[in-house]
């Protein structure tokens, strides 16, 4: 395990990724990026592992490529950029075909390919104090990636805005526009984030794997067509334990 990342395994399956660069606001280099992808793909095998929570060390969630590595690849070739930038995008599909819940909770700043890493998680927990927001643009450089998640997310023009002008968002905003999932209050921070981790890890694995596969396999599709994946979905649902389990469960305190 590389210093980068910081892994725990606690009660209930729930692993946090902590990113461990507060020195440098948990910029992500090419050793991050390896870190997070053998987690993930660790976490994918792991019938240990309900649900895993992505967070920083220090005072920010991560402000993004380490601008010295990135200033070096400006002397690549074209082919070695796109390899290198292939291994980021990697970690975001991991993300989303990992069949467990990815939690992002966020502290601080989530900036640039930070604020995209938070965008590719399931569900985005920010403090109320939280910035997000994507300056590449400030730099001269674009959020090519991110994009295809931030779109989704927020729509076209709202994104555009995002990226086109690299202002930064306040959390409540963050939430308004739909960046994030929900906003916690300082005070009861860390309990409520772990009130919402606990209900994740302790919901049946099964149900969840299925809610996130049909949620993004919805991309794209026509009304009909998703329908049908509902309903397909929907099938399979009805035949797992878990199902058969909980509503015996309810029907036994009516």
């Amino acid at each position: 395990m590389s210093d980068r990342l910081v892994r725990q395994l606690g009660e209930n399956g729930v692993l946090t990724l902590r990113l461990n660069r507060p020195d440098k606001r948990n910029a992500i280099d090419t050793l991050m990026i390896d870190a997070l992808l053998t987690e993930l793909e660790t976490a994918d095998l792991d019938s240990t592992v309900n649900v895993v929570v992505v967070r920083g060390a220090g005072k920010d969630f991560c402000s993004g490529a380490d601008l010295v590595e990135l200033l070096a690849s400006a002397d690549r070739t074209p082919e070695e950029n796109a390899a290198d930038a292939a291994r980021l995008g990697d970690v975001f599909i991991h993300m989303r075909d990992l069949p467990k819940p990815v939690v992002a909770v966020v502290q601080g700043r989530a900036l640039a390919g930070g604020c995209g890493l938070a965008t590719a998680c399931d569900i985005v927990l920010a403090h109320e104090d939280a910035v997000f927001g994507y300056p590449e643009v400030q730099r001269g450089f674009v959020p090519a990636m991110v994009m295809a998640m931030l779109t989704r997310a927020v729509g076209e023009k709202v994104a555009f805005d995002l990226v086109a002008t690299g202002r930064m968002l306040p959390a409540s905003e963050a939430l308004a526009i739909g960046l994030i999932s929900r906003v916690m209050p300082s005070a009861n921070f860390e309990a409520d984030v772990a009130s919402v981790v606990e209900q994740l890890a302790c919901a049946g694995s099964t149900t969840l794997a299925l809610i996130k596969k049909q949620l993004y396999e919805l991309d794209g599709r026509s009304f009909p067509e998703a329908v049908k994946l509902g309903s397909e979905v929907n099938a399979i649902a009805r035949s797992t334990p878990s199902f058969k389990e909980a509503v015996a469960r309810f029907l036994s305190k009516e």
